[in-house]
């Protein structure tokens, strides 16, 4: 079996079986350590800074770079909190000791090192050490030092080296972890209250996507992993709970890229008597709190585009937006047919659609949403694009919702609620029936070209295509 490992492996393997010949366990209960990286540098400036004897520690962390210099080796060891430098010196541990330093340890292995802080003559803040034990010996190299980990595939599938091997997607879980702390703070102050929905659901919805399918052998029944949490969150409003949220996982058994992950994670609020403006308030709200709060600023810098958080943000309604963006206005084109047309006629690099309303979906993501940099709410959607929305006051024709957009990505959704059920039933039921010449017809007459009576047949004027 060794001889299908790597030399350095095998290498490796030979130390470990040296070290126990020798007494020595390589992978000891316990370790004993008193700072972390980070807090041995702070003690050692604030003793500094106090005029006071620099301070003991103890630290432990995983060997990332080693230089000897005959009788004395420089070495940085690296933990969750950052690097620190320590020296190791013939005189300072002993003959024996030293020479065991040299032979036993690699790049990678994890060691406890005990000694006084001080300032090299570059100044650099060092452990001087007077002993150490190794905690853990690596067996396998750690990624070459100056390409580090660049296959995208091997990155994303084995983590746990896209950390070791750069040290910026360290900090990107970091910053994610306390983006969702912030989130939790700014909804639980607003008067929000989290809860926990089924992961396990007999019957899935809240979006558009294909499920995974389970099996619960008690119950000998076919379960479905949730692509979504929204119906779940609706119950507990109908129950009485007027502010509800769930930061939860959410499966998908669809495509999978570097932008397309079959589980992810989402943030969904209910937020009862309030309509999509209180929404925006909040969305834009919640998200400068977070960059403040994280960041210390609400300017970020993405792709080389500064973005300003600070609300309040843009609203744009979606008719507005794709008239000025391609010539287009699409009230004025009521059919597919008629509207593809008119697409082609100016050229635009847009993909066939099967509806109506698809297609202006595609108008927004191919020519409008690349160029929202700054943060956007693009408003007012078609009735024919979102079901579960209700209807303006203003156009029938057309759904209280929005869509976030920041840097060029979406980065939110939300709409009033329809809350009338028996309209809800109706879409439903209905809409294969009456086919698209019926929403054609409908908005022909909101346009003025037929009278309007309010009603297509007996569905109510707020039908549109169940998603």
């Amino acid at each position: 079996m060794l001889e299908n490992l790597s030399d350095q492996v095998q290498q490796r393997i030979a130390k470990l079986a040296q070290l126990r010949e020798r007494g020595i366990e390589p992978y000891p209960a316990r370790v004993v350590r008193s700072h972390t990286a980070l807090l041995a540098v702070t003690a050692l400036e604030q003793s500094e800074g106090e005029g006071i004897p620099a301070p003991e520690v103890q630290v432990a962390g995983r060997i990332r770079a080693l230089r000897v210099m005959g009788k004395s080796t420089f070495a940085h060891i690296e933990d969750g909190t950052g690097r620190v430098q320590v020296y190791v010196k013939q005189d300072d541990v002993g003959h024996d000791a030293y020479a065991d330093f040299k032979r036993d340890l690699d790049l990678g292995d994890f060691i406890a090192v005990q000694g006084q802080m001080f300032r090299t003559h570059t100044g650099e803040p060092t452990v001087r050490v007077r002993s150490y034990q190794l905690i853990s010996k690596a067996l396998h190299p750690l990624p070459e030092k100056w390409h580090g980990l660049r296959d995208v595939e091997t990155r994303y599938r084995r983590r746990y080296l896209d950390l070791i091997a750069n040290p910026d997607v360290r900090q990107i879980f970091v910053t994610r972890s306390r983006i969702i702390s912030a989130m939790r703070r700014f909804l639980d102050d607003q008067g929000f209250l989290e809860v926990e929905t089924p992961t396990l659901q007999p019957i899935y919805g809240g979006a558009m996507a294909q499920p995974f399918v389970t099996h619960h052998n008690a119950l000998d029944m076919t379960l479905y992993l949730r692509i979504s949490d929204e119906l779940y969150l609706k119950r507990l409003i109908v129950g009485g709970l007027d502010k509800v949220y769930e930061i939860c996982k959410d499966f998908r058994n669809e495509g999978v890229s570097t932008k397309h992950n079959p589980e992810f994670t989402a943030m969904e609020c209910y937020w009862a008597y309030a309509d999509y403006h209180d929404m925006m308030w909040l969305t834009e709200t919640m998200i400068a709190y977070i960059a403040e709060q994280v960041l210390g600023t609400t300017k970020i810098t993405y792709q080389g585009h500064t973005i300003d958080l600070t609300p309040p943000w843009r609203r744009w309604s979606l008719r507005d937006a794709i008239r000025e963006m391609t010539g287009i206005d699409y009230k004025d084109f009521y059919t597919l047919d008629a509207l593809w047309e008119e697409v082609t006629r100016r050229g635009l690099d847009i993909s066939p659609q099967p509806t109506w309303g698809r297609l202006i979906d595609e108008l927004l993501s191919e020519t409008v949403e690349p160029t929202l940099i700054q943060p956007t709410f693009i408003k007012d959607y078609p009735v024919d694009i979102s079901p579960l929305a209700k209807a303006s006051p203003d156009d029938p024709t057309h759904v209280e919702r929005f869509e976030l957009f920041i840097g060029g990505l979406e980065s939110g959704n939300a709409y009033s609620e329809l809350n009338d059920p028996l309209t809800q039933r109706e879409r439903f039921e209905q809409r294969a029936r009456l086919g698209h010449g019926a929403l054609a017809d409908l908005r022909r007459a909101h346009a003025g070209d037929l009278p309007f009576t309010g009603h297509v047949g007996d569905l109510p004027f707020t039908s549109c295509t169940p998603r």
